[in-house]
């Protein structure tokens, strides 16, 4: 098929990439002229395993092509996708403001029948509007072309995205028209060669819920452990133990109940957020996902508590290494990463920092750290550690996995750790001569 991939994000870059991958002959619009001339070149924008790799053969093999001319690509397209952003506005409401201008760009310029997917996370109701954008540049230029609007939610983790797109554990669709269903299960269907059970069809609406439903019930999951582990370290019990015990109930699993520095990322808070936002619109008051949200915001200070009960709440004079800034391991994203909040807590009482991580250094250089004082950044992580008081570690690289912990504790000023993932052997640790703060253990 021809396809048209509107956004050269995160979504919509590997979204094209992986389609490109199965054969079909794919577009990538964006009004980023820079960004589109560097993807020409094989420049990728974004940190993903796997991905510049793909890029770079389907250019070579002209699957994959990237342009600035909507219009153009438009005339011998048979599906366009919109992956632009949705940023969350002052409200905690989805901003649809690219999604429904691309809408309004493909109104004034197709020409032809053509199937049109909301691959943007979008709220309920979404599809309507951009139905209704389109319909009005149609009517405008007294044109009568059909077009079906689909619902078309990722489901991608960061930093595993290729392998969850090539090998999907569902992909839903949500579509009031059986042709442009049929038309979105023929284009899936290389994705599951043995059986399309996985292909989930549905109403439009039911799939935009979708989206907002899985984000918020994985991040309910981070929430209530978090609340947990914090319950556990006053009574005397060990959340690592919990864990355990509870995530042996196959009705409970043990995905999404690590304890941590909370949840950040591009998806689940603002995700959360919209959905709140969505009930509340329609006068129904969400008191779990609030709560699910206010959780979130506190575990995030946590690791700094432990700081200050540890050192005092003035620390001028002392020196923290930091191991992590993204928000998780494997990609460079930092949006609403707990190192931002932490770090800045910390430089607020006057502590310096000694900052590394793997991929997200230039991320928190150039954007969300710039502005805070007092951060040194390191090309390795045993660099960071000297002269510094204790280490601090925010997202389980796995080089971060087993240190060489003799190392650790000859660099250091104490032999201190505060892990916000629980990631160490607390008895080792101890045997080992270090001090250990972790979450959800005294």
């Amino acid at each position: 098929m021809r396809l048209t991939v509107i956004g050269t994000g995160y979504v919509g870059l590997v979204s094209g990439t992986c389609f490109a991958e199965m054969g079909n002959a794919v577009t990538c619009i964006d009004v980023d002229t820079n960004k589109i001339e560097k993807l020409k070149e094989g420049v990728i924008p974004i940190y993903e395993p796997g991905l510049e790799a793909m890029v770079h053969r389907n250019i070579e093999n002209n699957t994959l092509s990237f342009s600035t001319d909507l219009g153009d690509s438009l005339k011998t397209c048979d599906i366009a996708f919109i992956a632009v952003g949705t940023p969350m506005g002052e409200d905690g409401s989805a901003d649809l403001k690219y999604v429904l201008a691309v809408a309004k760009e493909i109104g004034e310029k197709m020409i032809s029948p053509l199937i049109i997917v909301d691959k943007s996370t979008v709220p309920v109701g979404t599809a309507e509007k951009v139905k209704h954008t389109i319909s009005q540049e149609l009517k405008a230029r007294s044109l009568d072309i059909e077009f079906h609007v689909v619902s078309n939610p990722e489901f991608l983790k960061e930093g595993d995205a290729i392998n969850d797109f090539m090998k999907p554990d569902r992909v839903v669709v949500g579509a009031d028209d059986q042709g442009a269903s049929k038309k979105m299960a023929d284009l899936y269907a290389p994705f599951f060669r043995s059986s399309m059970d996985r292909l989930i069809t549905m109403d439009v609406k039911s799939a935009e819920m979708t989206k907002y439903v899985a984000n918020a019930m994985l991040a309910t999951k981070i929430s209530f452990m978090n609340e947990i582990a914090n319950i556990c370290e006053l009574v005397g019990a060990d959340v690592n133990k919990v864990r355990i015990g509870i995530g042996s109930d196959s009705r409970i699993g043990y995905s999404f109940i690590y304890p941590g520095s909370g949840y950040g990322g591009s998806c689940f808070p603002k995700d959360v957020k919209a959905l709140k936002k969505t009930a509340e619109e329609h006068g129904y008051a969400p008191e779990l996902i609030k709560a699910v949200e206010d959780v979130n915001n506190r575990q995030k200070f946590v690791i700094a508590n432990k700081v200050t009960s540890k050192y005092g709440k003035d620390l001028k004079g002392k020196t923290f290494a930091i191991w992590g800034l993204s928000f998780k391991p494997g990609t460079d994203d930092m949006r609403e990463a707990p190192s931002i909040y932490i770090i800045k807590e910390l430089v607020k009482r006057g502590a310096k920092i000694n900052a590394y991580d793997p991929k997200a250094m230039e991320e928190a250089k150039h954007f969300y750290l710039k502005d805070v004082p007092n951060i040194t950044y390191f090309s390795a992580k045993y660099s960071a550690l000297e002269g510094a008081d204790a280490m601090i570690l925010l997202t389980e690289w796995k080089e971060f996995r087993s240190p060489d912990f003799q190392e650790l504790k000859k660099l250091l000023l104490e032999p201190v750790i505060f892990d916000g993932r629980n990631q160490y052997n607390s008895q080792m640790l101890a045997e080992g001569g270090f001090e250990y703060h972790q979450i959800g253990k005294k």
